[in-house]
């Protein structure tokens, strides 16, 4: 018998709304508000298509049912662990993600570009042989790229082994062990002496004093994917300085930044940074061509 006031996933919804508002919860791991958020790990726990909460809201519940509810409702509230960990899932557009404490929760701007092929930066998407990503985390951006360009060969490189361990299982669930490789080095050092038509990265680019007042979300995550530095461009310098000699003739540098513009126009901005245009704004994401990286 269910001894809980609460018998529906109605019931359970106000509740988590309630207890995630009144902790102040951040959302920035796929959701925007508590009631999407609590919609989410209610129905991911119950198991419940992610799409079609009315249907549900009114059916009784299992006591057990009830209980793995509460216990997820609790985890977000009192250990302000993110959604993705709890359910060691994360969505980028119509994407699934296998993810845990290993790696970054996926989270990109660039990912909202590779529908459009980069256009029009990138003029014949089919003639696209060889991509790079650095940084891969959970591999999400690399396993979008190979989608995106079914011609291509990608790889998706990263420091952390552990970060890797998690890309391999996405990359698996995809079936793409024969187009992406994943590659554990430090940025370029390990990479094939290869000449590619692009390179991205959502690198690590948080600067010094963001990082202090990073909500306790973020801090759950990985240091290394985060911190880049007094300016947020210690690793971006990186990436830039040596893309030069990995790009073909008329490759392209595509380079997330957050909201780190003002220190790379400070660092990069010499180079003619072209800013390209993003749901949150044209101050995320920036190009430069190989042209602009040999100047």
């Amino acid at each position: 018998m269910n001894t809980t006031p609460f018998t529906t996933p109605r019931d359970l919804l106000r509740y988590a709304v309630t207890r995630f508002n009144t902790a102040k919860l951040f959302f920035g791991h796929g959701s925007v508000e508590a009631f999407d958020e609590a919609a989410y790990l209610i129905l991911h726990t119950l198991k419940l298509p992610l799409d079609r909460l009315e249907p549900f809201l009114d059916a009784k519940l299992l006591p057990e049912e009830v209980a793995s509810v509460l216990a997820v409702i609790a985890r977000r509230t009192d250990e302000r662990v993110p959604a993705a960990y709890i359910t060691n899932e994360a969505w980028l557009g119509t994407y699934s993600f296998y993810v845990d404490e290993r790696t970054i929760v996926p989270r990109s701007f660039i990912a909202e570009l590779i529908p459009e092929y980069f256009a029009p930066w990138v003029n014949s998407p089919d003639n696209i042989e060889n991509i790079l990503e650095l940084c891969t985390g959970s591999g999400c951006l690399a396993i979008m790229m190979a989608d995106a360009f079914p011609d291509a060969q990608v790889d998706a490189v990263d420091i952390s082994a552990d970060a890797l361990e998690v890309a391999k299982k996405n990359v698996a669930t995809y079936e793409l062990q024969d187009r992406l490789t994943l590659i554990e080095s430090d940025l370029y050092a390990n990479v094939p002496a290869k000449k590619y038509d692009l390179i991205i990265t959502n690198p690590p680019y948080v600067n010094s004093s963001s990082m202090s007042k990073l909500p306790m979300e973020y801090r759950a995550e990985p240091e290394l994917a985060l911190d880049g530095g007094k300016d947020g461009m210690d690793i971006v310098r990186r990436i830039v300085a040596g893309a030069a000699e990995r790009l073909t003739d008329d490759g392209i540098l595509i380079v997330e930044i957050g909201n780190e513009k003002e220190f790379a126009e400070a660092a990069f901005g010499e180079m003619g940074l072209t800013w390209l245009t993003t749901s949150n704004g044209d101050d995320m994401v920036f190009l430069l061509t190989a042209d602009q990286l040999k100047l």
